[in-house]
């Protein structure tokens, strides 16, 4: 990003008094580096003297167990509550327009709007656009913005950007880049504790979510021959199995994981059931497909080797349209 960006960033932030009102948005159905940053951010504008903030998500209020305890969470607002009009927006980790749901009219007013992303696949929106695809993760661009703004790392704020980080790189599996793990080290320095952060956030979860996982897994398919013969694995989730378990949608996030180690595949999907025939699809690749262009050509984005989209029909509908895909963006 140009230091230009990082000036009109910093300008938008100081052209709003104190007790003007600031919205914080991250997108539906948010992820660690969503929340993490959105509300790492948001405790760095309290630091500033802002005192009349709100964080919020569209769609349902339903803040997932593991980032419940995340500094700042007082702050977040149902969509309902969020701010009708302010004159300061900030968005993280929103690539499309489409993510922002019902609040996405925010855009339509005359608010300063300030987008921080780290997807390739951003659309481009707002008044002023901080994105680095090269970022690690969102919370990357937003410690830089808190930096420039003047604001010193505390332990709360480097927790929400921690956990932000630790979330978007598989725990720091998929960087290979100094200066993210130059980042953690700073954060670590305040005193915050990785193993607490760890124990919490990714080895903890309820006995039905076992359960859950279990049955997921068990009716995952391999198909060696797909992605040009690179193979592909996937497997789907309803919410039927959700309501049989008694758990919440965000338990199925954590099941691309496994899938992905499946060692004949170099594409793993999980079809996440939303509502009746609509499906939330997480892509990964071990990197001889693009799943980011995958995922954009159906109207989703995100990275070469992590993406999404919304999918439509029966999970098998939503396989059939990705299998082509996997052939045209094979490496």
């Amino acid at each position: 990003m140009a230091e230009a960006d990082w000036a009109a960033a910093v300008a938008a932030v100081r052209g709003v008094g104190p007790d003007d009102e600031v919205q914080l948005i991250c997108h539906v159905n948010p992820d660690g580096d969503a929340l993490g940053s959105m509300l790492g951010f948001a405790l760095g504008l309290r630091r500033l003297g802002f005192t009349r903030l709100r964080a919020t998500f569209p769609g349902e209020f339903d803040v997932p167990e593991p980032y419940r305890q995340l500094p700042g969470s007082e702050l977040l607002v149902p969509e309902a509550q969020a701010w009708a009009d302010p004159p300061l927006i900030l968005i993280f980790d929103v690539a499309a327009e489409s993510r922002l749901g019902g609040l996405a009219d925010r855009l339509d007013g005359d608010a300063c709007v300030v987008a921080l992303d780290h997807h390739a696949s951003f659309t481009g929106f707002g008044t002023v656009s901080l994105v680095d695809p090269t970022a690690a993760a969102t919370s990357v661009v937003a410690e830089g913005l808190l930096s420039r703004l003047g604001v010193p790392l505390d332990a709360e704020i480097a927790e929400c950007l921690y956990v932000a980080l630790t979330t978007d790189t598989g725990s720091f599996k998929f960087v290979r880049s100094p200066s993210v793990h130059e980042l953690a080290a700073r954060l670590i320095a305040t005193g915050i504790s990785p193993a607490e952060i760890a124990r919490r956030t990714f080895d903890t979860r309820p006995f039905g979510a076992m359960k859950l996982a279990g049955e997921v897994l068990g009716r995952a398919t391999l198909d060696p021959s797909a992605a040009g013969g690179r193979g592909l694995v996937w497997t789907w989730a309803t919410t039927a199995d959700l309501e049989r378990h008694g758990q919440r949608p965000y338990v199925l996030d954590a099941l691309i994981d496994p899938v992905r180690g499946v060692a004949e595949a170099d594409v793993a999907v999980v079809v996440k059931e939303l509502t009746p025939g609509e499906w939330a699809v997480s892509l990964r690749s071990k990197g001889g497909v693009n799943v980011s262009a995958v995922a954009a050509a159906l109207g989703g984005g995100g990275h070469r080797l992590a993406a999404g989209f919304t999918g439509h029909g029966t999970p098998e509908d939503v396989i059939a349209q990705i299998r082509p895909l996997l052939e045209a963006y094979a490496a």
